[in-house]
C-alpha cells in the first residue's frame, strides 16, 4: 500500500474517530471503527472489550516482538471549549476536535505504519498493533489488563504527542492520601491542637522535600500537594484535614522505594493509593532510539503519564502532535503533523527492523 494513500486513509479514520464520543469505558464505537480500517486492508484482528489489536502477517514466535500502542478514549471536553468538540474540521491546516491531539492523530499514524509493514517479509522483528481503551482513567480494560492476553513484547513505541521528539524515559506517578491530626473542640475554647494550624507545619515540610536522587533524563523526583480539605462547621475544630499528595517519579526510584521514604519520614499519616504506575525508559544507545536519532530526532524526558507504564519492557514515547494541546479547549492537530508523522514512524521502524522486503 502507498504511503500517500495510508495517510489519506489515516485522516479519514480520524475525522471519524472525532466524531464518535469515546470517553473512557464508553469506547465500543471507535472499537468498531478501528475494526472496519482493518477489515478494509484485511489484516486479521481481535478485540477484548475495547482494546482491537493485529499482528503482520509473517509473525514467528521465534522472533523479537515490536509494539505500536496507542489509545482511542478521550477526556471529557472542558466547558472552555467554543467549538463543537465532535465536529471535525479543518481551519488554516488544524484539524479541530477532542481527541485529535491526544492521541488520535498517534492512533491513526501507528496503524498507517503498522499497515505499511503489514506484509513485509524477512524482518527481525515481528510487528503488534494494540488500539487500546482507558487510557485516560487507567482503567482495568486497559493496555494493562490487555497484556495477559497478548504475545510477549520485547520493545515498544507508544504514540502520544511528542512533535515526533523522542521521549525515551516517562515519569511514574504515585497518589498518597495524608491525614493531618488534632484535637476537635468548639471554636469558642482554647485549643492548642488545631488540626488545620497543625496542617501548616506539615505542608511546610511537603514544600521543602526533596528526593536526593536526580535523572539524566526525567531531573528531579516532583513532588506536589494538589488538595486539602477540612472542617464542617465554622464553630467547630475538627479532628483532622486530609490533604492529597501527587509525586512524580524519575527512573532512580522504585514506586515501593518513594513510598517507604515518604511513609518513614513525613510528619503525618501517609498511605498510597498503589504502586503500579512505574517510571518507564529505553537506553539512549537502543537501536530504536538511535534510528530516531539518525533522523534529526531529539531525545527528552516526558512528565506526562501513558500506557508506557503498564509496560516492564523498553519503551519509547513517541507520536504526532503537542502535549502542551492535550485536555485543552478547542483540541486540534495540524494536518502536516500527521503526515510527517506517518513518514517518520515508517523511516524510523525502516532503520530499525532492517532486512526489509515488502
Amino acid at each position: 500500500m502507498e504511503q500517500e494513500t495510508l495517510t489519506e486513509k489515516a485522516l479519514e479514520l480520524l475525522k471519524k474517530l472525532i466524531s464518535i464520543q469515546s470517553f473512557s469505558e464508553e469506547e465500543d464505537q471507535t472499537a468498531e471503527a478501528i475494526q472496519d480500517w482493518f477489515k478494509a486492508f484485511d489484516i486479521p484482528f481481535q478485540r477484548i472489550n475495547n482494546n482491537v489489536f493485529a499482528v503482520n502477517r509473517h509473525f514467528d514466535e521465534r522472533k523479537p516482538t515490536l509494539l505500536l500502542n496507542s489509545h482511542h478514549d478521550t477526556v471529557k471536553p472542558n466547558k472552555a471549549y467554543t467549538k463543537d468538540p465532535f465536529l471535525p474540521h479543518i481551519e488554516d491546516g488544524k484539524l479541530y476536535g477532542l481527541g485529535s491531539n491526544d492521541a488520535g492523530g498517534a492512533l491513526v499514524s501507528l496503524l498507517a505504519t503498522f499497515t505499511y509493514f503489514y506484509e513485509a517479509e524477512n524482518l527481525d522483528h515481528n510487528i503488534l498493533m494494540v488500539a487500546s481503551a482507558e487510557e485516560e482513567n487507567a482503567g482495568k480494560n486497559s493496555l494493562r489488563g490487555l497484556l495477559p492476553s497478548l504475545p510477549k513484547i520485547d520493545v515498544a513505541i507508544v504514540g502520544e504527542p511528542t512533535q515526533m521528539q523522542l521521549a525515551i524515559a516517562e515519569k511514574g506517578l504515585v497518589v498518597f492520601d495524608a491525614v493531618v491530626k488534632g484535637t476537635p473542640s468548639h471554636a469558642a475554647h482554647p485549643n492548642g491542637d488545631n488540626a488545620i494550624y497543625n496542617t501548616i507545619e506539615v505542608l511546610d515540610w511537603f514544600k521543602n522535600y526533596t528526593f536526593g536522587k536526580v535523572s539524566e533524563a526525567l531531573g528531579a523526583v516532583k513532588l506536589t500537594v494538589t488538595q486539602i480539605n477540612g472542617g464542617s462547621q465554622h464553630n467547630v475544630v475538627p479532628a483532622q484535614v486530609n490533604l492529597v499528595i501527587d509525586v512524580r517519579v524519575n527512573d532512580q526510584y522504585t514506586n515501593s522505594e518513594i513510598a517507604h521514604l515518604l511513609k518513614s519520614e513525613a510528619p503525618c499519616e501517609l498511605q498510597e493509593r498503589g504502586l503500579d504506575l512505574n517510571s518507564s525508559a529505553i537506553a539512549k544507545d537502543h537501536p530504536l532510539v538511535r534510528s530516531g536519532i539518525s533522523l534529526g530526532r531529539e531525545t527528552y524526558g516526558s512528565p506526562t503519564l501513558s500506557d508506557q507504564a503498564a509496560l516492564s519492557c523498553q519503551s519509547l514515547k513517541l507520536g504526532p502532535g503537542d502535549s502542551t494541546r492535550s485536555h485543552s479547549a478547542n483540541e486540534y492537530i495540524y494536518v502536516h503533523e500527521i503526515e510527517e508523522g506517518i513518514d517518520l514512524y515508517i523511516k524510523i521502524l525502516k532503520g530499525f527492523l532492517k532486512k526489509i522486503k515488502t
